[in-house]
C-alpha cells in the first residue's frame, strides 16, 4: 500500500481493530496511506472496541484538519457498520438501550459515534478481513503493532496522523486523541494522548475496566 486514496470529492480510509486475547492488549488504527495513517491503544480492551475507536479517530482527525469531503470507510466488521448504519438510531431514540431494554454494547463509544457523525458525509464499505485487501492489511497491522506494543510493554508506533490538507493534499500533520497513541505511560489511563487538552475534543473512555465488566454483568450485558 502507499498511494493516497482521493477519489474525485471521496477520501477512502480503512479503520480495523486487533486485541490479543479479547479482552487484552488491544490497538486500533486507521489508514489513508503510508504518510497519512494513525494508531492507539490499551494495556486491556476488546477488539470491537478497538474497531470502534478506529472509525471515531478517523472522524475526529478528519474534522480538526477541515477536510469536508465525503468519507469512504472501509472496515472488516460488520459489527462496526450495522451499529452505526442500521442501529444506532434506533438505539438513540430508547436512550441507548437495545429493543429488549437492554443496555447497548459499548454505548460510551456509540454515544461519541453518533456526535461524530452528525452533519458528516461519511459512508461505510464492507471488506473481508485477512484476504489481502491492501488498505485492510494496512490498517489491521498497524492495530495489531499497537497491541502487541501494549503486551510487551514498547512505545506505540502512533503513526504521522492526518497529513492532508482540507482538499484532501498536504497539510499539517493532527496527532489521533485516543489513549495509547503515543509511548506508553504517556497519558493517564483515563486521558487522551496527541491531542489531548484541544478544545471541543471529547475524550475516548480507554478500553474494558474492570467496573465496565463489573456493570455489564450486573446488567446481564455481555462485554464485546
Amino acid at each position: 500500500p502507499g498511494a493516497s486514496r482521493v477519489r474525485g470529492m471521496t477520501i477512502t480510509a480503512a479503520a480495523d481493530g486487533s486485541a490479543l486475547g479479547n479482552p487484552g492488549p488491544a490497538g486500533w488504527a486507521w489508514y489513508v496511506d503510508d504518510s497519512c495513517w494513525a494508531a492507539g491503544g490499551w494495556p486491556e480492551s476488546t477488539n470491537n472496541r478497538g474497531e470502534l475507536t478506529a472509525v471515531l479517530e478517523l472522524l475526529r482527525a478528519t474534522a480538526r484538519s477541515g477536510q469536508g469531503e465525503e468519507l469512504l470507510i472501509q472496515c472488516d466488521s460488520q459489527y462496526v457498520i450495522n451499529s452505526l448504519t442500521k442501529w444506532r438510531h434506533g438505539w438513540k431514540r430508547r436512550g441507548w438501550r437495545k429493543a429488549d431494554g437492554r443496555p447497548v454494547l459499548n454505548d460510551d463509544l456509540m454515544r461519541e459515534l453518533d456526535a461524530a457523525l452528525t452533519g458528516r458525509a461519511v459512508r461505510f464499505e464492507w471488506v473481508r478481513g485477512h484476504v489481502g485487501h491492501p488498505m485492510n492489511e494496512a490498517a489491521d497491522s498497524r492495530a495489531r503493532a499497537a497491541a502487541t506494543a501494549y503486551q510487551q510493554g514498547r512505545a506505540v508506533p502512533a503513526g504521522p496522523g492526518w497529513t492532508r490538507g482540507p482538499s484532501g493534499t498536504g497539510g499539517q500533520g493532527v496527532a489521533p486523541s485516543a489513549p495509547g497513541a503515543g509511548t506508553i505511560g504517556a497519558a493517564s489511563p483515563a486521558g487522551p494522548a496527541g491531542a489531548a487538552g484541544q478544545a471541543g475534543v471529547a475524550e475516548v473512555v480507554p478500553g474494558a475496566t474492570a467496573a465496565r465488566r463489573a456493570r455489564l454483568r450486573q446488567e446481564g450485558g455481555t462485554l464485546f
